[in-house]
């Protein structure tokens, strides 16, 4: 997540509020699969169309609240800012999409496990794009991963590609919005203005044109779950992204399990998700991945006190 590079520069130490502003993004993102297995009905494409046309007003009302609707104006006059946008808009759309259709069709497990090792994989962007250097326990909690990717693609037969797929396009959003010089309220706004005109024509087209759009010819329910998509999208967003400012990276980093560790509940008491040997030994190891990870960084936040 990037930070806003006009904001004034805040000391790295924690604040009561930005955990709090954290906490809810964090909790709210961990109930999102009860969201989409309510919708799992309609359509992926329908949905994530819906989230992208309804998270538009609701960011822009914020971005009028905060005044600061003259970085998108600024963005919307850069070739390379809009280059950069698009490029992450394409990015957190594969994101998006392949989560929907992962709980709609029985995959939580598969999406927790995504999000797991996402950091991870971020650490590896890291080291073989920007030549950052990889401390030995961050070096041991890769190779876990690995290991756990490996024991679930021998076991299916195949690479599990909705984790992968979750773990690399988030792993490579972080890493491009970085280079996106506006705040994460703006660089959100840009996305999805980027990303609506398609959206809507894809709405108008299933309503219209065939017909098997879920908005309004379905009833009451779907047209208002599917407004709720901009809430569900945008509200949580926008919460993290003011509560990370607030924070120091290590928090953030610890906090950043909370969401996949409730999906990964929610997957196995209330969706009855099988878990399985391989499942069971392949979180175990991504979990004490996790651990190395998060030692590495408590030390290294430590040791720069």
């Amino acid at each position: 997540m990037s930070t806003d590079v006009s904001a004034p520069l805040i000391k790295n130490e924690d604040s009561p509020r930005g955990f709090a502003f954290a906490l809810t993004a964090y909790l709210l993102w961990g109930f999102l699969p009860i969201y989409m297995k309510a919708v799992a009905h309609i359509p992926p494409a329908e949905v994530i169309a819906h989230r992208i046309v309804w998270s538009l007003p609701l960011a822009g009302i914020v971005l009028i609240v905060l005044g600061r609707t003259g970085d998108i104006r600024t963005a919307l006059r850069s070739p390379r800012m809009l280059a950069m946008g698009a490029l992450t808009a394409a990015l957190i759309t594969v994101n998006w999409g392949t989560y929907v259709w992962a709980i709609g069709a029985g995959h939580s497990l598969d999406a927790a496990l995504g999000y797991f090792i996402n950091p991870l994989f971020s650490i590896f962007l890291g080291s073989v794009l920007l030549k950052e250097k990889l401390q030995p326990l961050q070096i041991g909690a890769i190779a876990l991963a690995a290991l756990a990717v490996a024991i679930l693609a021998f076991d299916s037969g195949g690479i599990p590609w909705v984790a992968l797929t979750l773990a690399i396009s988030w792993g490579f959003y972080a890493l491009f919005r970085k280079t996106l010089p506006l705040g994460p309220n703006q660089g959100f706004f840009l996305e999805v203005l980027l990303l609506s005109g398609p959206a809507l024509l894809y709405i108008l087209y299933l309503e219209f044109a065939t017909g098997e759009g879920h908005f309004y010819r379905t009833g009451l329910a779907d047209t208002t779950l599917l407004l709720g998509c901009g809430v569900i999208t945008a509200v949580p967003l926008m919460i993290y992204a003011n509560g990370a400012k607030l924070l120091k990276l290590s928090t953030i980093g610890i906090m950043q399990y909370i969401a996949p560790t409730m999906i990964f509940l929610i997957a196995v008491f209330v969706f009855q998700e099988p878990l399985g040997t391989a499942r069971m030994i392949a979180f175990a190891l991504i979990w004490a991945g996790l651990f190395l990870y998060s030692w590495s960084m408590l030390r290294g936040s430590r040791g720069r006190m």
